[in-house]
Order: C-alpha cells, then structure tokens, then sequence
C-alpha cells in the first residue's frame, strides 16, 4: 500500500512538473512512491508464482522509470504523474510480448494484462494465431471473470490486413492492433492493504488470456530463479 503522501506527491508533481521542483523533494519521492513500489512488485511476484511464473520480473526491470521520454512528444514535461510497472513474459526476449501492468495515480489504479502495441512481427504472429483459434479466443474473453473489465482501446483497421481471407470468422478480431483488458479501480484503493489483492485478482482473471497471446512466439521459460525475501 501507498501512503495518503505518496498521492499528494503525484498531485503536487502534476502541478509542479519540472525538474527542479522535483530535485528538491527526491527524498520524499523514494520514501513514499519508489521504495513501497519496489516492495509492492516483490509481493505481486510472489503471488505470480502462483499462476504466471513466467512472468516473474525482478523489480528493478518491471518497475517503469518516473522519466518521461520527452524526444517525440510535444509535451516536454519531465516526468510521469504515476507509477507503474509491466510484468514482462520470460521466454520472449527481444520482444514485449503479452504481459501484466499496473499503475497508480492520483485519479485511479488500473490492472491490465494482454498485447499493447506489438512489434510487426508479433502483431503478424496474433493475427495468425486468432484465425485458426478464434472460438477459444472469444471463450476465453467472455469469461464471467473478464466481464466487469474494458478491453483495450485503439483504433482497428478499417478493413482486412493485407494477406489475410476476407469474411472470415475472426476478421473483427485481426482487424485490432492490440489485445487485452483493464480493470480500473478508485485512487483511494492505493492507500489500503487490498491494493496488492485486487492487482493480483486482475492479474489472475486475465492469466488465461494472456497466455493465449503468447502462444505464437514466447517458448516456455520458468523465472522461478528470482529470490523472494
């Protein structure tokens, strides 16, 4: 769990976004956001154990930096209002594979697990793997456990991927450029010992569908080799 302080960091951070600003109260940004996020995702880990070893991710490698990357964006803010970290599938190395993410901020905590912006060549290994599996694809996604969770948005193509067979029965679902679900969950959640149940509980739910998306490409590989204290 957070503390009421690390959220009225990320408040005050929103309205004071600049590095100076920041500099100044680099203490109280360790104390009360990096340091319970790293012993947050030790936990998270250990529970993943439970269900998706693959995606045991040491936390220095899940946990996303507080840096913006300012080089293509006209927003030249420095630095995220949120934390977050993505949970990474082993077995995939060079690719981002279908993974696990969580964030908090002072608006909202939100779970999500699934495909988002893939590289050329998984997005190309998805859609080939949904036309020969669609029917367990939508199985998997109308289970009772997805049905209180958003899917990811974006915009799908406005017609058939060159390449592949026109009226198919999944043509709605390779049309899409990404894959997967969300949970959202008020900011207030962050600030009680629930918090890392309610992440594993989304985590758990999306598992299944999950491991489905990186049937095409990621090979089986145990991360049980991280030590949990």
């Amino acid at each position: 769990m957070f503390s009421e302080a690390a959220l009225d960091f990320l408040r005050k951070l929103k309205k004071n976004n600049k590095r100076e600003w920041f500099q100044a109260r680099k203490e109280i940004f360790d104390r009360e956001l990096k340091e319970p996020m790293e012993r947050l995702v030790t936990e998270i880990n250990a529970a993943l154990l439970d269900f998706a070893p693959e995606h045991v991710t040491e936390p220095k490698r899940a946990i996303f930096r507080i840096y913006r990357d300012t080089r293509f964006s006209n927003d030249k803010t420095p630095y995220k209002t949120h934390v977050a970290a993505w949970f990474k599938r082993g077995g995939a190395e060079g690719k981002s594979a279908g993974g696990f993410y969580f964030h908090v901020s002072p608006e909202e905590v939100v779970a999500a697990g699934g495909v988002y912006q893939p590289s050329p060549d998984q997005l190309l290994a998805i859609r080939h793997h949904l036309l020969e599996h669609h029917e367990r694809y939508r199985q998997l996604a109308g289970s009772k456990a997805l049905k209180s969770m958003g899917e990811f948005e974006g915009q799908p193509l406005s017609r058939t991927p060159k390449g592949f067979p026109k009226d198919h029965p999944a043509d709605d679902l390779i049309r899409a450029k990404q894959w997967g679900w969300h949970v959202t969950r008020p900011a207030e959640l962050a600030t009680t010992p629930k918090l890392r149940a309610e992440i594993v509980k989304g985590f758990r739910a999306l598992a299944p569908l999950v491991d489905f998306l990186n049937e095409p490409f990621a090979a089986k590989k145990s991360r049980r080799d991280f030590f949990f204290d």
